[in-house]
């Protein structure tokens, strides 16, 4: 059966997620995740695309991009992956592969699932086990987001600006957003459309998406059939979770 094409709009974000190579490590030291964030800074520029959330965990690094045009969405993880593959294979004294063949991605409805998205990214440190606190953990975004450290590779969500009217405030309130864990129904969502290469979003977002790719795309856990709410703009229970 062919694989459905990835759904890419202007100006929506993108959550993105490549893994190694039979989830096998893509970082090995502290340069790499170094090198990896500098060639992902150069790559943002290049393809017109911004960055509101990441993380770099041993085997698998998340995105959540927004492009101004989607078709550089596939330019920007080509021209990143390539060079990081060959310092890696450089480095190391190795040959081959080190990624997945495809990377996975899904739409996101930002007034739906913006930031529990972002929580969900910097957050991945913490359900491995690798710390107690996102604080801890140096190479993803939060410490960026939620303690004002500088990362000249991100730019604010319009979301995210409205959490607070000063950087502090607005670091307050998404460190108050961590302080209770995502609920199951919300990380089964993200997971299951991650998958998938779905969108994830208000039945009025999915049925948006539906219409440009002229067919239907959401995600479809077997025995789950489609609820239709019309009137509901934002899933109830996960919609104004982090808000």
């Amino acid at each position: 059966m062919p694989r459905r094409p990835r759904i890419q709009l202007d100006g929506v974000p993108l959550h993105i997620v490549q893994r190694g190579h039979n989830r096998e490590p893509c970082f090995f030291g502290e340069e790499d995740y170094q090198s990896y964030l500098h060639w992902l800074g150069e790559a943002l520029t290049a393809n017109q695309c911004i960055l509101h959330a990441y993380v770099l965990m041993t085997n698998h690094v998340h995105l959540l991009v927004t492009p101004k045009k989607a078709d550089r969405v596939p330019h920007l993880i080509i021209a990143l992956g390539r060079r990081y593959v060959q310092y890696i294979n450089r480095t190391y004294k190795r040959t081959g592969t080190l990624w997945d063949s495809r990377y996975k991605s899904s739409l996101i409805h930002a007034d739906s699932y913006l930031l529990t998205c972002m929580r969900y990214i910097e957050l991945n440190p913490v359900r491995a086990a690798m710390v107690d606190d996102p604080a801890h953990y140096r190479w993803s975004s939060y410490r960026a987001n939620a303690l004002g450290q500088t990362d000249s590779r991100l730019t604010p969500h319009s979301l995210y600006l409205e959490q607070g009217v000063s950087d502090k405030s607005r670091q307050a309130a998404y460190r108050a957003l961590f302080r209770s864990e995502l609920d199951a129904p919300a990380l089964d969502d993200i997971r299951l459309a991650i998958n998938q290469n779905q969108p994830l979003g208000s039945s009025r977002f999915l049925a948006k998406v539906e219409k440009v790719a002229g067919e239907r795309r959401e995600p479809r856990p077997r025995g789950r059939p489609r609820i239709h709410d019309a009137e509901q703009e934002v899933p109830a229970g996960q919609a104004r979770l982090d808000v």
